[in-house]
């Protein structure tokens, strides 16, 4: 049984994390589209991407 991961809660959490909580929500969350993933990446502070690409290598 697939369980899908409630996207609004994710977001709402995504938000309003730190930048630590926001690469660990954004690299062990399973289950969302591409295009959640993108929409979650739209939120992240572009002056950090590199921090995100080294945890996500």
């Amino acid at each position: 049984m697939d369980i899908k991961p409630n996207f609004e809660e994710i977001k709402r959490r995504f938000k309003n994390a730190d930048l630590d909580e926001k690469i660990r929500i954004y690299t062990t969350t399973q289950g969302l589209t591409v295009e959640q993933f993108k929409e979650l990446l739209r939120m992240f502070p572009i002056q950090h991407l590199d921090k995100l690409e080294r945890a996500m290598a």
